[in-house]
């Protein structure tokens, strides 16, 4: 059976949502995915899309969401890193990435969170596989 997994930040529209479509291009054998953030934002960074568009995910169609507009139950809720602080979300698993939010940076930033989001993907992909 699946594992519902949650990336959430702050805006949700950077390195959550880099991190969703890694998560269904690789992972989506073992997880069913969702984003959100906590506060609202008008679109995903053209940065982070490009970014995943370069590795040949595209991540073009998604877009920032809210907590309440994804379900409210998880086996797994990660936060990027933002210093977020969510409101409850029951889950089984909850870690933090601490990752740098490249948004304001240089492609080579947003390169550099998309390679680190890539490993923590995958890495989250063997735990789950060995949870299942």
């Amino acid at each position: 059976m699946k594992k519902t997994v949650a990336f959430i930040c702050i805006h949700n529209s950077c390195r959550s949502q880099m991190a969703e479509g890694w998560a269904k291009a690789i992972g989506s054998g073992v997880m069913n995915v969702y984003s959100a953030g906590t506060e609202q934002y008008p679109e995903v960074k053209k940065k982070a899309v490009q970014a995943m568009h370069d590795v040949g995910v595209d991540i073009s169609a998604q877009y920032p969401k809210l907590l309440d507009e994804i379900p409210n139950e998880f086996d797994y809720v990660i936060t990027m890193g933002c210093g977020v602080i969510c409101p409850y979300i029951p889950s089984k698993h909850q870690e933090d990435w601490g990752i740098d939010d490249p948004s304001g940076g240089t492609m080579e930033d947003f390169v550099k969170a998309r390679e680190l989001i890539r490993q923590k993907v995958e890495s989250l992909i063997e735990h789950i596989q060995g949870d299942i």
